[in-house]
């Protein structure tokens, strides 16, 4: 076979010059196109395949589908398949070859343990985005080789049904995280309503909380019981110049009746009535004269003084209603989903009940719908229980719902049942792929697949250097031992500690008559504070502020240590823990990674900030993208922004004006990038007290591993530099993906991230200076 394997490499080579891939020039991703991203407009000098510098999701997650739709597009181009929806792929036809390198055992958790040694890869690839723990066979669902087995065969559980006990999948109940959270057994209601410590952490309106302050209690105050009424309630909103506001609320009884159904005008001008979600138009809206003081009033009589209230994201519409309601259960948080992660409304209703909802074909969702929906949602777990959900493996049946759903049936088929092994058999080409012996992928088998099985991760390398200049796409797989479970979830907790330690600063010391209202002015100028606290333990009293943001952190410490305030000559500077003993090294390669390059942060934007740059855009030439955060519950606009533009120097000459005399902004070189504020949100929240071990007893000698050369850690180190070598040798133009692809098992799960580039994208307006 060996001789076979190399005659067919020598005659793929022979019949190409330079393994171009055949296909038409690629346009931008109109549907999907940030209104953020500047460069749309702008046609670049020479004609060289090149990515969108904005990947087109909030939380930065690609599903397995959708890394799916790009490899086939850069395959065949726009004349056989749509653009992909996340990202733009421009001049695809000047695409020289593909080639995807996979981590396996690593995940997003392990990229950012060991950020240090992977030097080359954070510094080559300037787009990274989050993955989803990986299914059974990763490999098969990024190439598409599993979609028409899904296609018409969903599990019982997608029909509605619970699994018979012969159509049950092998789980660990016990690791589940409903079966964690709420036990095995049937419980009553009471057991599932939130709690005032769970309301306050998913930002619940709370009586006397501050941003409460006009909120309207339902007066609900009666003695809550298992047989206490349950509402189903859905919202909907528009975006007006204050923030979101409520357009349509919907509340239906216990037994599936309507009881209120209300269109709501709002008191302030809408600049967008997102109608797509929502459903409402400027003609729908325009006869309605229901204020919101009339629809809370309204609530207020309808509500029993024990009713629960039932709603999916229910925060989001107890806030649009601006009342506060002490009884809830939110089915987003009641199904319960790995490392805070919440299922869909859409997927539960599928998965649980067998019913469709929010249909594409339908103007909006139907917020009358989506309340009948959650009430049901919330009965059907009470009826069965917790093990009975569990026994669903919600998880898996969601992977099963990664794709888009194809807007008609061409679609369905053209999406769903091609493979990027049929879009490269249909030019004539063949797929590399390169593993190790042991491990087994449905791509090993299939045809039009040139597999090549090794030994070891080293003799893959070996191989990869030879065979992949005479493929046009190629798969190279190395697999790395992970870590240990117990090993793990350490890692979970200290490095969301260690970035919670990096962005917070101790200040002072203060003379004892300071302005504190001035200083706490003066510390959140340099960006969102989650918390502000005054020390008193010292001779004089010190301030401990903790950051939402790593810039705003970084830049108070620039900014003021050593400097005189309030009369007292201040020192500003991190926690000295066993965590951030390396925060300085961290700071400084943050500043290097090829994302955070010609990014700038600026803090105190103003809701008319973007106007005033564009106004002024001469100011600001190479500016790519005004990257604008908001709240994720008042979906208003945060006063920070990052900027991100074509070159270094025109970042500095930006922050140079915007931090200027005239803009009187305060800024620096970013410091991180989008996907990892997603994924930090996502793990769980951990607090210790000072001087807490690095390595418990019981894993002291489980450490002594990171010594060994089969360790991730030096693992990291070794392949990254491998890889780059590779990488380094590859021909111009070739679009590269390295993915991590996480790790699943009883243990739980660890999402994924990947890493994109094209060789010499744009390389004569690259930078030479580095941050």
């Amino acid at each position: 076979m060996e001789p076979e394997r190399q005659r067919s490499g020598r005659t793929l080579k022979k019949g190409r010059k330079r393994s171009r891939i055949p296909s038409k020039l690629v346009g931008a991703a109109e549907a999907m196109r940030s209104r953020w991203d500047l460069e749309e407009n702008q046609q670049p000098v020479a004609k060289k395949a090149r990515l969108s510098t904005i990947l087109f999701t909030e939380n930065c997650e690609i599903t397995h589908g959708q890394l799916c739709e790009l490899l086939k597009y850069a395959v065949l181009g726009k004349s056989s398949f749509p653009k992909p929806s996340w990202c733009q792929l421009f001049h695809q036809n000047h695409l020289n070859n593909v080639v995807v390198f996979i981590l396996q055992g690593l995940s997003q958790l392990h990229f950012y343990k060991f950020y240090l040694e992977f030097g080359f890869l954070r510094k080559a690839f300037k787009h990274k985005f989050c993955l989803p723990p990986p299914s059974s066979d990763f490999l098969a669902d990024i190439i598409g080789l599993q979609k028409k087995q899904i296609i018409g065969n969903l599990p019982k559980a997608m029909e509605g049904a619970l699994p018979s006990a012969s159509s049950k999948v092998s789980i660990n109940l016990q690791k589940d995280p409903i079966i964690q959270k709420y036990g095995s057994k049937k419980v009553g209601l009471t057991s599932y309503l939130l709690t005032k410590e769970e309301m306050e952490t998913y930002h619940f309106p709370l009586q006397g909380f501050p941003d409460c302050e006009n909120f309207v209690p339902t007066k609900c105050n009666g003695s809550v019981t298992d047989n206490s009424p349950l509402f189903g309630l859905d919202c909907e909103m528009c975006l007006t110049s204050k923030g979101r506001e409520l357009t349509r609320i919907s509340l239906v009884a216990e037994g599936g009746d309507c009881v209120m159904d209300e269109l709501v005008k709002p008191d302030n001008k809408i600049v967008d009535y997102l109608t797509s979600f929502s459903g409402i138009t400027k003609k729908i809206l325009n006869p309605v004269t229901t204020k919101l003081k009339d629809v809370q009033r309204q609530l207020k009589m309808l509500l029993p003084p024990d009713a629960v209230l039932v709603g999916h994201s229910l925060d989001l519409d107890l806030r649009a209603l601006k009342m506060i309601h002490p009884y809830v259960i939110d089915t987003s948080l009641l199904y319960v989903r790995e490392q805070g992660r919440r299922f869909k409304l859409k997927f539960l209703a599928k998965a649980i009940l067998g019913k469709d909802i929010q249909c594409p074909d339908r103007l909006g969702h139907d917020a009358t719908e989506d309340a009948r929906t959650t009430l049901e949602l919330a009965r059907y777990f009470l009826k069965y229980g917790p093990k009975k959900i569990a026994e669903l493996n919600l998880e898996a049946l969601s992977s099963h719902q990664e794709s888009q759903e194809p807007k008609n049936k061409a679609e369905l088929v053209q999406q769903l049942n091609t493979s990027v092994l049929e879009c490269l058999d249909s030019v004539g080409q063949k797929l590399l792929f390169l593993t190790r012996e042991a491990d087994a992928s449905a791509l090993s088998s299939s045809q039009n697949c040139q597999t090549i099985k090794c030994l070891s991760n080293k003799e893959v390398l070996e191989q990869a250097r030879v065979e992949i200049p005479l493929f046009p796409f190629s798969i190279v797989q190395f697999s790395l031992e992970p870590f240990s479970p117990s090993l793990t979830e350490e890692m979970k907790k200290r490095i969301k500690i260690k970035w919670t330690e990096m962005s917070t600063v101790y200040a002072g010391p203060f003379n004892k008559n300071c302005n504190l209202r001035a200083l706490k002015r003066l510390f959140k100028s340099f960006g969102p504070v989650r918390s502000m606290t005054f020390v008193l333990e010292t001779h004089q009293p010190h301030l401990c502020i903790q950051y939402e943001v790593l810039e705003a952190a970084q830049l108070a410490i620039e900014s003021l240590d050593d400097i005189l305030v309030e009369g007292s000559c201040i020192k500003v500077q991190r926690p000295v823990t066993e965590l951030t003993l390396d925060c300085d090294t961290l700071v400084n390669e943050l500043e290097q990674d090829s994302e955070n390059r010609g990014t700038i942060y600026l803090s105190g934007v103003s809701e008319t900030f973007k106007e005033h740059l564009l106004q002024q855009s001469s100011l600001f030439l190479g500016l790519k993208a005004v990257i604008l955060p908001k709240d994720l519950k008042s979906g208003k606009q945060k006063r920070y922004c990052f900027l991100r533009f074509k070159t270094f120097s025109s970042a500095q000459r930006a922050l140079s004006i915007l931090t200027g005399k005239d803009w009187k902004l305060k800024g620096r070189h970013a410091l991180t990038p989008r996907h990892l504020h997603a994924w930090l949100r996502g793990l769980p929240h951990e607090s210790r007290l000072p001087g807490v071990r690095v390595i418990p007893p019981p894993l002291e000698q489980e450490a002594l591993q990171m010594l060994k050369v089969d360790h991730p850690k030096i693992a990291a180190w070794h392949w990254g530099r491998k890889i780059g070598k590779l990488y380094h040798n590859l021909c111009s133009g070739t679009l590269c993906l390295i993915l991590l692809p996480g790790t699943k098992s009883t243990h739980g799960s660890l999402s994924g991230l990947g890493l994109m580039g094209i060789k010499d994208e744009e390389e004569s307006t690259t930078p030479n200076t580095c941050l």
